[in-house]
């Protein structure tokens, strides 16, 4: 019985340390260092003059991520020039999904010819401190990399014509104007992140 008690009180601390890990709105992101597609190693700190960030977790097999590709593509074009770069990062372990590996993702990224970095989190050590768990997943970071907002790109995922609300769009424009992002958090809608269970 005391055994008991004493792995369930283990097993909580580990749950809440867990939990405590994922970023939340206000939290500063560490910075990372991931592959990009193009052969080189990326981190926030190489964009330099940039005013935030929009980080996705995103993949090659989603459905829901491939609905949203052109939607990142021209949101991408809309927000690099207000100094908010698109970051696209796979999540996925490609042992778990197969279509989601490093050179599949180089094969997608020449195919739709993303105007954004393409990383690999390569060891899944980037996700979970975001606490990423759909692709796609969007957290919106301000210059000094505090997450302003996280949650879903807009409120239309199998539409896009049918979109009323464009979260991270109105996320970067609030904070451009000095403003809290409203709503601050959304329900990411999309597939789980795949990884390898143990």
């Amino acid at each position: 019985m005391k055994k008991n008690i004493l792995f369930a009180l283990i097993l909580n601390c580990f749950c809440v340390l867990s939990f405590a890990q994922s970023y939340q709105i206000g939290d500063v992101a560490e910075d990372f260092n991931l592959p990009n597609v193009s052969g080189h190693m990326l981190s926030l700190d190489d964009y330099e003059g940039v005013n935030g960030y929009i980080i996705v977790f995103t993949c090659n097999h989603c459905p829901y991520s491939i609905m949203y590709e052109d939607r990142l593509i021209a949101l991408h074009k809309l927000t690099a020039d207000m100094g908010y770069p698109v970051i696209a990062i796979n999540p996925n372990d490609p042992a778990a999904s197969p279509g989601d590996g490093f050179a599949e993702m180089k094969v997608r990224h020449a195919e739709k010819q993303f105007p954004f970095a393409y990383l690999f989190d390569e060891g899944q050590q980037v996700y979970p401190k975001f606490g990423a768990t759909k692709t796609p997943h969007v957290f919106v970071l301000d210059s000094d990399k505090k997450v302003r907002y996280m949650g879903a790109i807009d409120d239309s995922a199998r539409d896009a014509s049918a979109v009323t609300q464009q979260y991270v769009l109105n996320a970067v424009e609030a904070i451009s104007a000095g403003q809290q992002p409203n709503p601050t958090t959304t329900k990411a809608i999309g597939c789980s992140v795949k990884k390898v269970k143990k």
